[in-house]
C-alpha cells in the first residue's frame, strides 16, 4: 500500500519530515546520519516499535527478534519503522513491585508517542505489566496502536511430569516446607520449569492480559496465544506490522477500539478463561485513561452469567502450550459469541464475531463449550461489607467450596516483614480454621501492591495437611497463584480502611454466595478503633515514589494516578486516609 493511494491522509511525522524549512532540513539531516535515504521521507507513514525488551524481563528477552519481523511487515506495506525502547517491568526482580512502576511506563510509552514522529505503534509486550502499561500508554496518545505480545513459555517438565511456572512453584514451596520433597529435588525442579523466552506458561496475569488485549481487539487474532518459540509467533508480528500502515490510512485509533462494549467483551472472556485477579485492576484503569464508565460489579455481573471453559492452570489442568494447540483464544471467543457484543471493531478492522466464526476447537478437554463447561459461573467474585466498603475480589475457580461460606478468628499480620517473620514460627496461635490477615500491602501500604494476597499457610498445618484457608489482605496475588484469597479490599490499611483496625481474635465472616465480608464487631467499636487510627510513616519523601504515593488511587479504581484518569465529571477519586474518614464519619452499617 503506497501513500499515493491515500492522497487525503495528513500524516503526523509530515510536520517532522515533510516540512520544506530549517526544521525539516535538521529533522532529515539527523535521520539520514542511521542511514536511511530521501526515499523514507516522501510522505511514508512512520511506524514506531514501541519495545519493552530487556535483559532484566526475561519474559520479553527475545523481543527484539519480535521487531525485526514487525519491521519486514511494515517495510512490505510502504511504510517507515523505527524502532524505540521504553522502560520494561521484569515481575520477578523489581522491588517493591512492578506494580508500582506500571503508571511510570505507561506514562513513558506515552509520552514518547506524543512527543516523537509517529503515525501509527506497533506495541511489544509480555510480562504481566508491559502488557497494560503500554495499553494504558497507547490510549493517552489515541494515534493508530495495535499490540504484538510475546507468548508463553514452552511447558516446563521434571521427572517425565508436566510443571507451569508460577503455579508449580507456591506448590513445591508448600511440599519443600512441608518435608515432602528434598532440597536436591526443589534445586532439580527450578532448571526444568522456565525452558524457553516468553511469559508464564500458565493463565497468569501475563497470559491473562495478553489475551484480554486480543479480546479487547487491540491485536491481531490468535496473536495472544502462539508460544514465544514457536515460529508462527514472528509470523503474526509480520502481519502486524503490515496493518499497521494500513490503519494509519484509515485513522483506525484505539479509542475507536477500546469502547464499552469491548470491556465487557473482555470481562467476559477473562471469566471464561479463568483469568488473574489483576485484571481487574488493569482494565479499570485503561477505562478510566479513555473516560469509560466501568465499576466493580460489571466484573460480579457479566461474571455470574459466564461458564469457565478454559482447562487451564492454576484453575485447571493444562497449560497454554496446550491451549494454543487446541485451537487458542479465537476457540473460546466463538463459543462465547451469544453472550458478546459481536460487532465491536478490531485492529484488523473487521468486527469480533467476523475474526472468530471459523476458529476451530481441536480439544474439547483443554477448551470446553458452553454445553461442557468446567463450572457455570467462572471470573471474579466482588464483595462488599463493613470490611471493604468500596469492595475486595476474589477468584472462586481457584478457592476451595468448602470456605465460601466461612467464620473465623483473625491472625493479624501487621506487614509483610511480620508474617515473613512468625509465619512458621511453631508457637503462632493458629488453626485452619483461623481467617489470616495481611495488612499494608495495597497501593501505598506495600508500597505498590505487592503479589503478598497469597499468603503461606503455617508450616505446622501444612504438616498436618492443610492445604488452604482463607487469607485476606489489600494486596494482590499473581495470577498463577490459587487459593481462597480475598485480595484488594478498599480502602487499603495504609489509607486508613477498616482492615486497618483488625485485631487478632476478631471474628470475620466470609459469605461468597451473597457477596458478603465483615468484621463481626458492633458499628459503634469500628467507629471507636478507626478514630483512634494514625496513618503509617509515609514510604518516600522524593522521587517518583513519592509522586506514586501521593497520586494513585485505591484498587477499585485502578490504581492509576489521579492525575491521568480522563473524568467525565464526578468527584475525584484519590484514595488517601483523609477522603475515606470524611466518608466513614457517617454510620458504618454493622453486620449484626
Amino acid at each position: 500500500m503506497s501513500s499515493s493511494s491515500h492522497p487525503t491522509v495528513k500524516l503526523r511525522s509530515a510536520d517532522w519530515f515533510g516540512r520544506k524549512d530549517k526544521l525539516g532540513f535538521i529533522h532529515r539531516s539527523w535521520m539520514k546520519t542511521e542511514g536511511f535515504s530521501q526515499a523514507n521521507f516522501d510522505g511514508k507513514p512512520v511506524i514506531g516499535i514501541c519495545n519493552s525488551w530487556s535483559e532484566l524481563t526475561n519474559c520479553n528477552a527475545h523481543l527484539r527478534q519480535v521487531a525485526e519481523a514487525v519491521k519486514r511487515g511494515v517495510w512490505a506495506a510502504g511504510g517507515f519503522p523505527l524502532e524505540f525502547p521504553t522502560i520494561s517491568l521484569g515481575e520477578p526482580f523489581m522491588r517493591p513491585s512492578t506494580m508500582m512502576f506500571r503508571n511510570l511506563m505507561a506514562m513513558d510509552v506515552e509520552e514518547c508517542i506524543r512527543a516523537n514522529p509517529i503515525d501509527g505503534v506497533v506495541l511489544l509486550c509480555g510480562c504481566d505489566k508491559t502488557t497494560p502499561a503500554q495499553l494504558m500508554g497507547a490510549a493517552s496518545a489515541d494515534v493508530p496502536s495495535i499490540m504484538v505480545t510475546g507468548g508463553p513459555m514452552l511447558k516446563g517438565r521434571w521427572q517425565n511430569r508436566e510443571i507451569g511456572s508460577g503455579s508449580d512453584v507456591w506448590h513445591f514451596w508448600d511440599e519443600l516446607r512441608a518435608g515432602r520433597i528434598s532440597d536436591e529435588d526443589f534445586c532439580e525442579i527450578e532448571s526444568c520449569m522456565s525452558r524457553s523466552a516468553g511469559h508464564c506458561m500458565v493463565m497468569g496475569t501475563a497470559s491473562t492480559m495478553t489475551s484480554i488485549a486480543e479480546a479487547l481487539g487491540m491485536t491481531l487474532p490468535g496473536c495472544a496465544s502462539v508460544p514465544a518459540a514457536d515460529s508462527r509467533r514472528m509470523e503474526v508480528a509480520e502481519r502486524s506490522g503490515k496493518r499497521i500502515v494500513e490503519m494509519v490510512y484509515e485513522d483506525l485509533k484505539p479509542s475507536a477500539i477500546l469502547v464499552r462494549a469491548a470491556f465487557e467483551n473482555a470481562i467476559r472472556v477473562n471469566a471464561a478463561i479463568g483469568g488473574s485477579t489483576n485484571a481487574i485492576i488493569h482494565l479499570m484503569a485503561l477505562a478510566g485513561r479513555l473516560g469509560v464508565a466501568l465499576e466493580l460489579e460489571d466484573f460480579d455481573r457479566i461474571a455470574r452469567t459466564t461458564p469457565f471453559l478454559a482447562n487451564i492452570r492454576p484453575s485447571g489442568k493444562y497449560l497454554m502450550e496446550d491451549f494454543f494447540y487446541a485451537g487458542g483464544l479465537p476457540v473460546v471467543i466463538r463459543e462465547l459469541l451469544p453472550m458478546l457484543n459481536r460487532d465491536c471493531i478490531t485492529a484488523n478492522g473487521r468486527a469480533i464475531g467476523e475474526n472468530v466464526a471459523g476458529a476451530k476447537c481441536f480439544d474439547t478437554d483443554v477448551i470446553r463449550t458452553l454445553a461442557n463447561p468446567l463450572v457455570a459461573q467462572g471470573g471474579t467474585v466482588v464483595l462488599r461489607g463493613n470490611l471493604c466498603p468500596d469492595g475486595a475480589v476474589l477468584k472462586p475457580t481457584a478457592a476451595s467450596p468448602k470456605l465460601m461460606q466461612h467464620t473465623g478468628r483473625a491472625v493479624v499480620f501487621e506487614d509483610h516483614e511480620d508474617l515473613k517473620e512468625r509465619i512458621d514460627d511453631p508457637a503462632l496461635d493458629v488453626d485452619e480454621t483461623c481467617v489470616l490477615v495481611l495488612k499494608h500491602g495495597g497501593p501505598q501500604g506495600g508500597p505498590g501492591m505487592p503479589e503478598w494476597g497469597n499468603l503461606p499457610l503455617p508450616a505446622k498445618l501444612l504438616k498436618k495437611g492443610i492445604d488452604d484457608m482463607v487469607r485476606i489482605s489489600d494486596a494482590r496475588m499473581s495470577g498463577t497463584s490459587y487459593g481462597t484469597v480475598v485480595l484488594h479490599i478498599a480502602p487499603e490499611a495504609a489509607a486508613g480502611g477498616p482492615l486497618a483496625i483488625v485485631q487478632n481474635g476478631d471474628l470475620i465472616e466470609l459469605d461468597v454466595p451473597n457477596r458478603k465480608l465483615n468484621l463481626l464487631i458492633s458499628a459503634d467499636e469500628m467507629q471507636q478503633r478507626l478514630k483512634a487510627w494514625q496513618p503509617p510513616v509515609r514510604h518516600y519523601d522524593r522521587g517518583y515514589g513519592r509522586l506514586y504515593i501521593e497520586h494513585v488511587q485505591q484498587a477499585n479504581h485502578g490504581c492509576d494516578f489521579d492525575f491521568l484518569r480522563r473524568y467525565e465529571g464526578g468527584e475525584e477519586l484519590k484514595g488517601d486516609a483523609r477522603s475515606f474518614k470524611r466518608r466513614a464519619s457517617a454510620k458504618l452499617p454493622s453486620p449484626f
